[in-house]
């Protein structure tokens, strides 16, 4: 199977600028000049951007998730600038301190919130942004092929409200998934992508991102942790501990179709961390710095080729793209990568002074989106402005507010915050 012509249509026609160049390294381009990716660096990550020169921000997480994804997508058979492309676009609907910002920016849009829109998602953020947003071609954002706009969906399904679990009453406020790809006001741009695909299922090259994300991010926050003097590799010995981290990762990271006891996370965590690559302590000189970077490298190429793997096993020697197959991660890696998620958070993330310092985070970006809904449009930034002015009604009006708040960085949101009336 190639990549067929449907795969390379951009929603409004344009000639190439330049001969030799492929639909998806424009699209890759498109994507790395983008505004929206260079505020990436300014968005939280694990811990606030700015609290230290070490940790990820959204943007290196991004670029680290890029090469990853790339690779692996290649070893397959995937374009690997498409999902170059889909890894670095991934994020970029985050807003202000991370899925702290995100939940916060929920609250307000769901139904039953003071700025009702129709909900505020990350996923669902970055495709507004790709498709609408982000200037490029005007009414079309960044005009991205479609093959790359649905490799960038890792939920390619819209915000369809459902009623409360369990209540049948009437005039119940209807709550929304919990993850979702478009909001019901994109929905056209979501059909367009989505034309042919089959149900709900997810592109290869999405897959590819997914696992690329899921690799990225388990392994550095852990990497970030040990940098931060928060993990412990001594600790992470201790079968109370390991314990402890296993609890979480079933509670939190591990998918309920897997069917995994506490008891199975305890002696996988037990084994994996009696890897060569595990055995070292951890001082901050190089050293013990060159050992933490040996030991990211490890644990992102044992996943990455343990889905390699597994894909090759079940589709075989063929290169695979699109909807040709299925990315397959053997139970043990996808285990494996719950855990070492369940390590940041239970060290990192779950803190009382991180508890607290979210608390805060909430707490700005509601005042922020309130105070903006009051004094709109003139405090809104002029790239705003023409959406304020078409906006038919109050819904309309309240998603440019929550899009000019996502569209913050860290730095910026507290900077505003701060020139808030007293």
């Amino acid at each position: 199977m190639t990549y067929r012509s449907g795969d390379t249509d951009r929603w409004v026609a344009e000639p190439p600028k330049r001969a030799g160049r492929t639909e998806f390294q424009r699209d890759r381009a498109r994507v790395l000049h983008s505004a929206a990716l260079r505020r990436l660096a300014a968005k939280t990550q694990v811990v606030r951007a700015g609290s230290g020169d070490f940790p990820r921000t959204r943007l290196t997480h991004s670029l680290e998730c890029a090469q990853i994804g790339r690779e692996l997508g290649a070893a397959l058979g995937c374009d690997p600038d498409l999902v170059d492309a889909a890894c670095l676009a991934h994020d970029l609907g985050h807003p202000p301190f991370g899925h702290n910002g995100e939940s916060a920016l929920a609250a307000l849009a769901d139904p039953g919130g003071a700025l009702p829109c129709g909900g505020f998602e990350g996923n669902a953020q970055s495709l507004r942004l790709l498709t609408r947003l982000e200037p490029k071609v005007p009414g079309a954002g960044l005009n991205l092929t479609r093959a790359t706009l649905d490799a960038a969906l890792k939920y390619p399904w819209t915000a369809e409200p459902v009623p409360a679990a369990g209540d049948a009453r009437e005039n119940v406020t209807p709550r929304l998934p919990a993850k979702y790809g478009a909001y019901q006001s994109d929905r056209a741009a979501f059909e367009w992508i989505r034309a042919g695909a089959p149900g709900r299922r997810r592109c290869l090259e999405a897959q590819v991102m997914d696992w690329a994300d899921d690799v990225a991010y388990s392994v550095h926050d852990v990497e970030d942790g040990l940098q931060a003097g928060l993990i412990s590799l001594k600790n992470l010995a201790d079968p109370a501990e390991r314990a402890d981290v296993a609890a979480v990762a079933l509670a939190y990271y591990c998918q309920p179709g897997w069917q995994v006891t506490v008891a199975e996370l305890e002696a996988v965590f037990a084994e994996f961390t009696r890897l060569d690559c595990w055995q070292f302590g951890f001082d901050g000189g190089p050293a013990s710095l060159a050992a933490a970077k040996n030991l990211t490298s490890e644990l992102v190429g044992r996943l990455c080729q343990a889905a390699e793997d597994g894909t090759r096993a079940v589709a075989g020697p063929a290169p695979l793209r699109r909807y040709a197959a299925d990315l397959t991660v053997p139970r043990r890696q996808l285990l494996e990568c719950a855990l070492l998620k369940a390590v940041a958070a239970r060290y990192v993330m779950s803190r009382g002074e991180a508890m607290a310092e979210q608390a805060r985070e909430r707490e700005v970006i509601t005042a922020l989106a309130l105070t903006l809904a009051r004094s709109a449009p003139a405090a809104l930034d002029p790239v705003f402005h023409p959406a304020w002015d078409a906006a038919a009604g109050d819904e309309e009006r309240h998603r440019v507010i929550i899009d000019q708040v996502a569209s913050l960085t860290d730095t910026s949101a507290l900077a505003w915050h701060a020139r808030l009336p007293a």
